[in-house]
């Protein structure tokens, strides 16, 4: 086309990638079925973009994302040469107070769902360290109408122990939004309140672990850009409130969202620094860190290094086990299921299965959410060795629980069960659960 100029920018970060352009279109495209929305870009589109002629607007931050993966830092819409914006996963830099209201009231509404995933999951994410955020307390009293004590922190302590809870049983579909109001509502206003330090810093405290619950119910529902936003405002509020706990439990559910999504270079960086951030952790916690860190080794490649996380974790858990839980949410079923990912991350299905089985035994009936999830996996990992039989037992467990869950991991596990049966439908097993199963799945899952 007559005026069309090159995009230098582009050009650059394209040979910096070291990428074909098949490389590069087949990158964005994974970006996009990460969000939601699969895409199928070939060498020509990436030949056009080259050209100067603009990607579309909701793919600019597709293209940013891959090439910041490939690259390992940040990628601008003005250093690819694209117009500049906002994208969509961008996280405020507002005030404590300021920021639970603006993103809350963004989740508030289950109907902004599909505007709520466009915002991606970034590995470039800058994520604030413990010195930059311990001790810093904004002065966000003026203009307060109330003044807080030790009875509204409780309270916000309690609320976040009954969302947990439903989360744990149900599903965090209708939790989330119910989690955000109460943010916008009532935490958030409490963060402006006016009373003595201590209790601020308490608020703050109880503030952090209820952003971190609402961004872990996020990731139930792949909306993966909006939980960092949640878990990088938890990390704040942990920091100036110095709760190093929830600090440090926010950095290993980071690290949990990116392995899961095969990050696994930004999920050992995030695992290393939830260990390297929690000084004097008890046994239990130094099991609920090296089990993650092991996880993340594994999808390295790193043998050695996960085999001695997973041992670490074994002997503290050991430790853990023989005195009062001070930190039950790591427990043995958790540990048998970290053990499992470990050996199939290293290619040992069949003692992944094992351990995947020994956690299933282990696990509360009262985790119905993680209890569908782990069932699926164990019976797609049988289905994958050939037990078509136990695969389809594993699956009929899950499915005895799955209508009584609202969650989108789970919704995926058994839409995912319907296409792996297919190919199996002849027999009558497999039929009878497919059958059974059909009316129960979502078509949208």
């Amino acid at each position: 086309m007559r005026g069309l100029v090159p995009n230098a920018g582009l050009e650059r970060l394209f040979r910096e990638s070291g990428w074909t352009l098949r490389q590069l279109a087949q990158a964005v495209n994974r970006v996009g079925t990460e969000r939601g929305t699969p895409l199928k870009y070939r060498e020509p589109s990436v030949h056009q973009w080259l050209s100067g002629h603009l990607p579309k607007e909701d793919v600019r931050p597709l293209v940013l994302e891959a090439l910041a993966r490939r690259l390992g830092r940040p990628v601008s819409y003005g250093e690819a040469g694209f117009p500049v914006s906002a994208p969509g996963g961008a996280v405020a830099r507002e005030g404590t107070a300021e920021g639970l209201i603006d993103l809350g009231r963004q989740d508030m509404d289950p109907s902004r769902r599909g505007v709520l995933g466009a915002g991606l999951f970034s590995v470039a994410l800058t994520v604030p360290g413990w010195p930059d955020v311990v001790g810093r307390m904004e002065a966000v009293q003026s203009g307060a109408v109330a003044r807080i004590g030790m009875p509204e922190v409780d309270m916000v302590i309690a609320m976040t122990e009954r969302v947990s809870e439903i989360d744990d049983e149900f599903g965090g579909r209708h939790a989330r939004p119910l989690a955000a109001a109460f943010l916008v509502n009532t935490v958030a206003p409490y963060l402006r309140a006016g009373g003595p330090g201590p209790v601020r810093k308490a608020m703050m405290s109880a503030a952090s672990d209820l952003c971190y619950l609402t961004g872990y119910m996020a990731v139930d529902e792949g909306l993966h850009g909006l939980a960092q936003r949640y878990y990088v405002k938890a990390l704040e509020l942990a920091g100036a409130s110095e709760d190093h706990l929830t600090y440090c439990t926010t950095l290993r559910g980071m690290s949990v969202q990116a392995v899961d999504l095969g990050h696994g270079k930004e999920a050992m960086r995030l695992a290393d620094a939830a260990a390297a951030s929690s000084p004097q952790a008890g046994p239990r916690m130094r099991a609920f860190l090296t089990g993650q860190q092991a996880h993340a080794a594994a999808q390295l490649g790193s043998r050695e290094k996960a085999l001695a996380y997973l041992r670490e974790a074994e002997v503290a858990m050991e430790k853990a086990e023989s005195r009062e839980a001070t930190f039950a949410s790591y427990n043995p079923s958790s540990l048998a299921y970290h053990i499992g990912q470990v050996r199939y991350e290293l290619g040992d299905v069949t003692g992944s299965i094992e351990a995947l089985e020994e956690s299933d035994k282990l696990r509360h009936s009262s985790h119905r959410r993680t209890r569908v999830r782990y069932l699926s996996m164990l019976a797609e990992r049988q289905l994958g060795t050939g037990h078509l039989e136990f695969a389809c037992a594993t699956w009929s467990n899950a499915l005895d629980i799955y209508p009584q869950v609202h969650s989108g991991q789970c919704d995926e596990h058994m839409s995912g069960m319907l296409g792996r049966l297919r190919p199996y439908l002849k027999n009558h097993t497999a039929r009878e659960l497919y059958e059974r199963a059909r009316p129960l799945v979502p078509t949208t899952a």
